[in-house]
């Protein structure tokens, strides 16, 4: 017990998110509340991502915070909290995927689709075309392409690229969201920038612009 004590006294110490969950493992008021608040729009967005549908991303949101709150008492940090937090997602995300009866699904308009994400959506991944409103037009338009690019990852490639890309994880975080080796996340994220590339290039990059790289560091 000692050893569990002097690792969530040190993970607290580095992360300012493992100090709230341990607050809400206190069941200090209104910590809960405030783990929600920061977290609830980059989750629904993370799920977007991975199943496509931002009611289903809100629903599975909602577990995944259901999940975390009754399994607080028994919250011991071993890692960044995000790592947790996202671990649940991960699974909540591909058990849903697996258990879903092939169906097509509605997108989402170009707005929405980026909005979910805020500064971390799609338009990320776009080089800034320069200010002015048909950039702005062209920038969207852009972000919906490479959205609908992501989509068409399977499911392992898009998680790890949504986590790389949009919650600036390294390799050895992802691998253990995801259940990997961080060999086995750079081989993944590999795969994922070749598909990317060949679902962008000649759509809307010419020969002498960069297709958006995933990120190769660890």
């Amino acid at each position: 017990m000692a050893a569990i004590g002097n690792t969530s006294a040190q993970m607290s110490l580095r992360d300012p998110d493992v100090r709230l969950m341990l607050r809400v493992r206190a069941d200090e008021a209104g910590a809960f509340e405030e783990l929600v608040s920061r977290f609830q729009h980059r989750l629904v967005g993370v799920m977007n991502h991975l199943v496509g549908h931002v009611d289903e991303a809100e629903d599975l949101a909602q577990e995944v915070f259901l999940r975390v709150y009754r399994a607080r008492k028994s919250y011991h940090p071993r890692c960044k909290f995000t790592t947790w937090l996202f671990t649940i997602a991960n699974n909540l995300a591909l058990n849903s995927l697996r258990s879903r009866q092939r169906k097509p699904v509605q997108p989402l308009p170009p707005q929405d689709s980026s909005s979910s994400f805020g500064s971390r959506g799609a338009d990320q991944m776009v080089p800034d075309p320069g200010s002015g409103p048909v950039r702005k037009v062209e920038r969207r338009e852009m972000a919906e392409v490479i959205r609908q690019a992501l989509e068409g990852l399977n499911e392992r490639q898009r998680m790890a690229v949504v986590l790389n890309k949009f919650e600036d994880m390294n390799y050895a975080e992802i691998a253990a969201v995801m259940g990997l080796t961080t060999k086995g996340v750079k081989s993944l994220l590999s795969r994922a920038r070749v598909n990317l590339r060949a679902a962008l290039s000649g759509y809307i990059f010419s020969d002498s612009e960069a297709v958006p790289e995933v990120s190769t560091e660890e």
